[in-house]
């Protein structure tokens, strides 16, 4: 159906390495298969089998959970996205209290990959890593620009006072620096 490999520290992994909740619902208890430093996995990357079908309008999804934590959507592959590496940030792990509740006294406690067959119309987005980079990118832009324009800012009594131009002034900054320094926007990205 669908395996996973976790880049430079696993062999690929099929279903079989899971186990299946339900007919639609999968879970890889990571104690299993890395033991306490499941925070150290960075990545994962799921991809569809060639025997597997999966209906255009449905999608895998990927799910975390470190101990004591609700799952937390991570992203998806789909028919027309049969492959993703997918950033794990983990969730962070419940409180004591809420761990013992989860795990009772005789469960050991563990980070677990959640797997669920979903309508793909009703998921978030299919890699919400990229997602995180493009907020992370809009935030350094959005920064670069208040600063620019606090140094040219004035105060007229609980107003700043800019320049009416500040903006086209920023712009044509912007792009001069991004033509002469390609490293520039890649900057923004980090």
């Amino acid at each position: 159906m669908f395996g996973v490999v976790f880049p430079n520290r696993s062999f690929p992994i099929d279903t079989s390495t899971f186990t299946q909740i339900d007919t639609l619902h999968w879970i890889l208890d990571m104690n299993h298969f890395v033991g306490e430093a499941y925070d150290q996995i960075g990545d994962l990357c799921i991809f569809l089998l060639n025997n597997f079908t999966l209906p255009p309008d449905k999608a895998l999804a990927v799910y975390l959970q470190s101990p004591g934590s609700a799952f937390s959507f991570c992203g998806a592959v789909t028919l027309s996205r049969p492959s993703a590496v997918l950033s794990l940030n983990w969730p962070e792990p419940g409180s004591a209290a809420q761990m013992q509740l989860t795990a009772g006294d005789s469960a050991p406690l563990s980070a677990k990959i959640g797997i669920s067959v979903e309508d793909a119309a009703a998921l978030p987005s299919l890699d919400v890593a990229a997602e995180r980079r493009i907020e992370r990118l809009a935030m350094r832009v959005g920064e670069n620009l208040f600063n620019f324009m606090q140094s040219f800012c004035g105060v007229d009594g609980s107003k700043l006072v800019v320049p009416m131009d500040i903006l086209d002034r920023w712009f044509k900054k912007f792009q001069e620096r991004a033509k002469r320094d390609p490293g520039f926007l890649k900057s923004f990205a980090l």
